[in-house]
Protein backbone atom coordinates (compact mmCIF):
# COMPACT_ATOMS: atom_id res chain seq x y z
CA UNK A 1 0.00 0.00 0.00
CA UNK A 2 2.01 2.77 1.43
CA UNK A 3 -0.07 5.87 0.74
CA UNK A 4 0.66 7.35 3.86
CA UNK A 5 3.93 9.23 4.22
CA UNK A 6 6.41 7.48 7.10
CA UNK A 7 7.20 11.48 8.50
CA UNK A 8 3.73 11.67 8.94
CA UNK A 9 3.36 8.62 11.07
CA UNK A 10 6.83 8.75 12.49
CA UNK A 11 5.65 12.86 14.08
CA UNK A 12 2.17 11.17 15.42
CA UNK A 13 3.63 8.53 17.40
CA UNK A 14 6.59 10.72 18.93
CA UNK A 15 3.50 13.30 19.60
CA UNK A 16 1.94 10.42 21.43
CA UNK A 17 5.04 9.98 23.74
CA UNK A 18 7.94 8.16 21.93
CA UNK A 19 10.96 9.82 22.20
CA UNK A 20 12.65 8.24 19.17
CA UNK A 21 11.46 5.87 16.36
CA UNK A 22 13.67 3.92 14.18
CA UNK A 23 13.23 3.69 10.07
CA UNK A 24 11.97 -0.02 11.02
CA UNK A 25 9.60 0.64 13.34
CA UNK A 26 7.95 3.46 11.86
CA UNK A 27 8.09 1.23 8.83
CA UNK A 28 5.88 -0.93 11.20
CA UNK A 29 3.40 1.51 12.06
CA UNK A 30 2.44 2.72 8.84
CA UNK A 31 2.03 -1.02 7.98
CA UNK A 32 -0.35 -1.57 11.11
CA UNK A 33 -1.82 1.74 10.34
CA UNK A 34 -2.88 1.24 6.94
CA UNK A 35 -4.03 -2.57 7.36
CA UNK A 36 -6.36 -0.83 10.71
CA UNK A 37 -7.44 2.05 8.30
CA UNK A 38 -8.40 -0.56 5.43
CA UNK A 39 -10.40 -2.81 7.85
CA UNK A 40 -12.41 0.00 9.06
CA UNK A 41 -12.85 1.30 5.88
CA UNK A 42 -13.84 -1.53 4.52
CA UNK A 43 -16.45 -2.41 7.68
CA UNK A 44 -17.62 1.52 7.33
CA UNK A 45 -18.37 0.82 3.50
CA UNK A 46 -20.50 -2.35 4.53
CA UNK A 47 -22.15 -0.42 6.99
CA UNK A 48 -23.07 2.81 4.46
CA UNK A 49 -24.34 0.14 1.72
CA UNK A 50 -26.36 -1.33 4.20
CA UNK A 51 -28.21 1.79 5.06
CA UNK A 52 -28.68 2.53 0.95
CA UNK A 53 -26.04 5.04 0.76
CA UNK A 54 -22.61 4.95 -1.11
CA UNK A 55 -21.67 7.83 1.20
CA UNK A 56 -19.28 6.69 4.38
CA UNK A 57 -20.66 9.26 7.03
CA UNK A 58 -18.96 9.47 10.38
CA UNK A 59 -22.01 7.16 12.06
CA UNK A 60 -20.88 4.69 9.64
CA UNK A 61 -16.93 5.24 10.82
CA UNK A 62 -17.98 5.02 14.66
CA UNK A 63 -20.00 2.04 14.23
CA UNK A 64 -17.18 0.43 12.53
CA UNK A 65 -14.90 1.28 15.12
CA UNK A 66 -17.13 -0.25 17.99
CA UNK A 67 -17.83 -3.80 15.93
CA UNK A 68 -14.01 -4.35 14.93
CA UNK A 69 -13.25 -3.86 18.82
CA UNK A 70 -15.58 -6.92 19.60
Amino acid sequence: MVDLPIAAVIRIAKKSGAERVGKDGGAALLAKTEAYIANLTKEANRLAQHAGRKTIKEEDVDLAVKWIKT
